[in-house]
């Protein structure tokens, strides 16, 4: 599924919920599915700078398609770990040039994520897309 796919699915699923604290239980259900990351990949390398929370996020080589990205992550606060499981959902399994292609920016702002975040978490979401942007554009390179 192409990036545009996977956007579509969040889109579904975020909208179809009432209201916003319906939303954000999404959230953090989203993050607790998370599968953890290895002990030895908590480690200050696959930290996200930018972030009130701590967040890992970790790149390889997707298993499964040529030349594409597979993303892992987590953190330790709630909702942010559901906004991890978003980005991951978006990013993982896709190829460098469909995720620099794609505005995440817009896609948060238009299913309503960005708007409901604190400044601190929006400023960390930030960081997140930065981080997974730099790993495309060096791949791409």
């Amino acid at each position: 599924m192409s990036v545009a796919d996977q956007a579509a699915s969040l889109r579904e699923d975020v909208t179809f919920l009432d209201d916003w604290e319906a939303r954000f239980a999404h959230l953090i259900d989203l993050g607790r599915a998370l599968p953890p990351l290895r002990g030895e990949e908590y480690s200050e390398d696959n930290k996200v700078r930018g972030c009130s929370s701590q967040v890992w996020l970790v790149a390889e080589p997707s298993p499964d398609i040529p030349g594409a990205l597979r993303f892992r992550g987590g953190s330790d606060a709630m909702i942010v770990a559901g906004l991890v499981a978003m980005l991951l959902h978006l990013f993982s399994d896709q190829q460098p040039d469909d995720i620099l292609a794609f505005d995440a920016p817009a896609f948060f702002r238009e299913i309503g994520i960005a708007d409901a975040l604190t400044p601190q978490r929006s400023n960390g979401l930030a960081s997140m897309l930065a981080r997974i942007r730099s790993v495309a554009a060096a791949q791409r390179s």
